[in-house]
C-alpha cells in the first residue's frame, strides 16, 4: 500500500482498527485469478495471527494453503470537498482508514482450536446482556454447522496501516473540513471529523511535550 509518511499508522493504532473493523476483505489467488471474499476476522491475544472460517462450499480456501495473502481492514471514510476550504485552488478527495495485513493461512484441523476461534467471535459481537450463549446450543446441532466450515488463521508476517486525515493541509483547513463534517449526519462523516480532531490533539500534545 503507498503510505506518504504523513498518513502512516503506528502499530498500535493499526491494531485498534482491525479490533474496531473486523469485517474485512481476504485477497488470494485462486486458479491463477485473484479472489477475495468478505468475512469477519479476530486477531488472537498475542497479535500473531487472525483467525476466521470460509463457507465450504467458497473454493477459495481449497489452494490457499502457502500462499502469501492480504486481509485488507476498511475504517470510516469520507468524501472531502473542496469548497469547504478558504480557497477555490483545490480539487476534491477522500479522507479514509485503512489497515492491511499479510501473512500465509494455515487450515485448521483442530476442532477445538475452530471451536474455540468460534465461541471467541461471537463473545466479541454479543451484546454483554444478550441471551444467546454459544455454550447453550445444543451440541450435536453445532458440530453439524461446523462441518459447513472451513477454519483457518493467517500467521501474521507485516501489518501496514494508512489513516488519511487532511494531515498534508494546514491546521485552518483542517479545522473547515471538521466543521462541515460536523453537519453531516452520517456515521463516516462523524468519525472522520473525530479522528482528525483526535489527531490535531495529538499533535499539539507532542509539541507541548517537546518543548
Amino acid at each position: 500500500m503507498f503510505i506518504p509518511a504523513p498518513f502512516k499508522l503506528n502499530e498500535s493504532d493499526a491494531y485498534d482498527v482491525i479490533r474496531e473493523n473486523g469485517f474485512a476483505t481476504l485477497f488470494s489467488m485462486h486458479e491463477g485469478m485473484p479472489f477475495a471474499t468478505h468475512l469477519p476476522l479476530l486477531i488472537s491475544d498475542d497479535k500473531a495471527c487472525l483467525y476466521g472460517h470460509f463457507a465450504l462450499q467458497n473454493p477459495q480456501w481449497k489452494d490457499i494453503v502457502g500462499q502469501s495473502v492480504l486481509a485488507v481492514f476498511h475504517g470510516p471514510h469520507c468524501y472531502i470537498s473542496p469548497s469547504w476550504y478558504e480557497t477555490n485552488k483545490a480539487v476534491p478527495t477522500w479522507n479514509y482508514v485503512t489497515v492491511h495485513v499479510y501473512g500465509e493461512v494455515e487450515l485448521l484441523e483442530d476442532e477445538k482450536e475452530l471451536a474455540d476461534s468460534m465461541k471467541d467471535l461471537v463473545l466479541k459481537y454479543e451484546s454483554p446482556d444478550s441471551s444467546y450463549k454459544l455454550e447453550d446450543v445444543d451440541p450435536a446441532f453445532l458440530a453439524g454447522m461446523n462441518k459447513g466450515v472451513k477454519g483457518f488463521k493467517i500467521n501474521i508476517s507485516k501489518i501496514e496501516g494508512k489513516a488519511k486525515l487532511s494531515q498534508n493541509h494546514s491546521l485552518l483547513r483542517q479545522t473547515l473540513v471538521m466543521n462541515q463534517l460536523n453537519q453531516i449526519p452520517h456515521t463516516g462523516e462523524q468519525k472522520i471529523s473525530g479522528l482528525m480532531k483526535e489527531n490535531i490533539n495529538k499533535k499539539e500534545r507532542e509539541g507541548v511535550s517537546g518543548k
